[in-house]
Parts: structure tokens; sequence; C-alpha cells
């Protein structure tokens, strides 16, 4: 089966390619002589009812700095794709939610990646806490009250925005740490958005398990290992990748959020894992698939495109 399939994503001119899940994901479609075509969301167009997409068709090769190939500008229209990856990175703005109203007028004729409806209604740090058991204690407010009272209760805390990602903004906070109105008033000028505040997990220290799922499926994980006196284990801010397995306890959250995930069309996702908690649901531009095939085999992006293919054929 031939593909058309247009990237929704980042300047691909600008990517790291020696870690960058949509371009491996990018590299195994042409490997299967798909059709690619790239944008970016601000090329993203509505009218009339037709949603269009002003890009150029690509070809890509694992060759840093020499790692694409451009066709003309042209403006497309996505209904007539076979499959459309939204692969943006975060802030989950208004912006990026601007694009799942644009996408979803034309899923799921055309297949995107994740679902758009669903990308929208479930943000990934709120997403997680409509499964009971599974999250350390967590208080989502902009009450600065509320969060004191919730660190008076549950002693060290981790303090980061509701929509962030990649890590941007987390920092510990010690009990007794005289910095949280500072952290507060800081957040609230950032946005007028909630902030998140978890029970501080000591586990972190050895580690942050993401796991990648396929239509609600685990694949494989890796574990994050944040430097010495940290505690964001991102790759993007200097963690560590090393081989882990799965647990029972993985398992066991992999099987009580997976069905959820497979009906609501969240066909690539990753979650992160610190000790016996899951944390994130990862629903908007997950990564971590190059160590996972470098430290297991495991090709994430392959078993992908397989569900893929048999859900367009």
């Amino acid at each position: 089966m031939t593909l058309k399939v247009a990237v929704q994503m980042d300047p691909i001119e600008h990517i790291n390619i020696d870690g960058d899940t949509t371009f491996q994901m990018m590299l195994a479609a042409q490997g299967r002589g798909f059709e690619l075509f790239v944008y970016t969301p601000d090329r993203l167009a509505l009218e009339n009812g037709s949603v269009t997409a002003r890009g150029r068709p690509c070809k890509v090769q694992p060759v840093k700095g020499d790692h694409v190939s451009f066709g003309p500008w042209d403006a497309v229209d996505l209904a007539e794709y076979d499959v459309v990856l939204l692969r943006q990175d975060p802030p989950f703005d208004l912006a990026y939610i601007s694009t799942t109203h644009f996408l979803e007028r034309i899923h799921p004729k055309t297949l995107v990646v994740n679902n758009p409806i669903e990308v929208r209604n479930a943000p990934e740090k709120l997403f997680v806490t409509g499964f009971p058991g599974v999250q350390p204690p967590t208080i989502i407010t902009s009450d600065h009250e509320a969060i004191y009272d919730f660190r008076a209760r549950h002693g060290d805390i981790v303090l980061k925005p509701l929509y962030g990602g990649g890590g941007s903004g987390v920092a510990r906070l010690m009990a007794d740490d005289p910095n949280l109105d500072a952290m507060l008033d800081l957040h609230a000028m950032i946005g007028r958005e909630p902030v998140i505040a978890q029970k501080f997990i000591p586990a972190v220290s050895k580690g942050d398990k993401r796991i990648i799922l396929v239509d609600g499926e685990p694949v494989g994980a890796i574990n994050r290992v944040p430097n010495p006196g940290q505690i964001r284990s991102n790759l993007r801010v200097g963690g560590r990748a090393e081989a882990v397995d799965l647990t029972e306890r993985d398992r066991e959250l992999c099987a009580i959020i997976g069905p959820e995930l497979k009906a609501r069309g969240l066909l690539f996702v990753g979650i992160d894992v610190i000790g016996d908690y899951l944390t994130e649901i990862n629903v908007t531009s997950p990564t971590g698939v190059v160590p996972l095939k470098r430290f297991t085999g495991v090709d994430a992006v392959e078993i992908m495109w397989d569900r893929i293919v048999e859900l367009r054929g």
C-alpha cells in the first residue's frame, strides 16, 4: 500500500535528527514508499469547509546537516491525503488547540495521528487525573492558599506548568522552601492557567520511565535518569537514557489506560512513570523511539506504521 502522508511539525530544518521521533516516523514512511509532505502549523488554512496546508513535498535521509530536501512550495487539500501526523511540540496553547479544530474537519477520512479531537480533550497532565489511583497526590489550581495547604499535608512538592512540555518550568520545592510564593508569582506572570503541584517522589532519582504505547498496547520502555542533584530527567534538558524492563506495575498501569487510549484514537502515546506512579500521558508529540530501538531493538515507529496500514486498508 502506498500512502500520502502530511506531517505537521515545527521547522524540520532545525531538528536534531539523532533523537527526533518525528524524523524517524518520516524515515520509516519513506522506506515504505509513502509520499511525504511537510508543513508548519502556521501554514494551515480553513476556507469554505476545506482544510489546506502550504508546505513542500520532501525526502529525508539520516545525514546531519543534509537531512531533508524539498520540492516546490504548494498549497494542498489535506482531505486528499491518507494520513496527517500531528507532531508539533507543546506548549499546548490556543494556537495548538486551533490546529486541532482545523484537523477535526478532515478526520477520520484522512487519519490524523493522534485524533485531533482527543488531543484537544486530553491535555497530558489533566488526562491522567481521570484514572483513580495511578497518580501521586496531585493538585491543579491557581489558588495559592490551596497549594500551601497541599504542601503542608505532603511535604516536598514538585511544581510544574499545566500546559508545558519537555521539563520546562519544573521545580522541586522543599516543605520549608521560602521560594514558593516567588515561583507561583512567576507562573502567574507567564499565563493565567492553573499550575500542578505533586507530592515529590524520591524514586525520581532512579529515573523517569517513558513507556511507548501503540493503539493502547505497550511496546517498550526506556528509563530517563536525571543528572546528579536534578529532578528533571527529560532528554532535552540533559537526562540520560538507559535500558529498562517493564515491571508488573508498569503493565498494570498500561492495562488501566490502554483501552481508553484505543477508544479515543490516541494511536501513538508516551506515558511517564516514576516508581509506582503514572505522572503524565503524552499525546501531543511523544518522543523516545530512538533510545528504545537502540537499547531493546523494538522499533515503535514501524509498529505504528503497521497499525496505520491496517486502519487504512
